[in-house]
């Protein structure tokens, strides 16, 4: 729905729009990407799940899902893949349900307010991570 739902609050670029810039990030930063969408919690957590034995790492936006759902926080600490969590607004100048977050606590570190920035910022902070990890062993 992003475009069109609250777009003073998530802006008017679509999903597309942004995995088209993520896209061309990644390009840059030699990563290879895989996006993944999904308004179903279960299918989320298969996802994440899935994602062990084929990448090294998850950017995500959980959404709503962030406040709710522990699921989503248990299958990324299953996996111990590093993950930054992002969100389009400041989940913190909203309201008081949305300043919570299950997935902060297992999450490399989390991005909130920079709209479709905030997953660029994601994805360069998760790649120079891994290659910081790469390069330490």
């Amino acid at each position: 729905m992003l475009g069109r739902r609250e777009p003073n609050v998530y802006g008017e670029q679509t999903l597309a729009d942004i995995n088209a810039r993520l896209g061309q990030a990644a390009t840059l930063l030699e990563a290879d990407l895989e996006f993944f969408q999904s308004n179903c919690e279960g299918a989320l957590v298969d996802a994440i799940q899935a994602a062990l034995d084929r990448h090294h790492g998850l950017v995500i936006n959980p959404g709503a899902y962030t406040h709710t759902s522990v699921a989503i926080r248990d299958a990324i600490a299953a996996t111990a893949l590093p993950t930054v969590e992002v969100h389009l607004s400041n989940i913190y100048q909203r309201e008081i349900f949305r300043q919570h977050s299950y997935i902060a606590p297992v999450a490399l570190g989390q991005i909130s307010g920079f709209g479709s920035e905030s997953y660029l910022l994601g994805l360069q902070a998760l790649v120079r991570y891994l290659q910081a990890q790469t390069t330490a062993d």
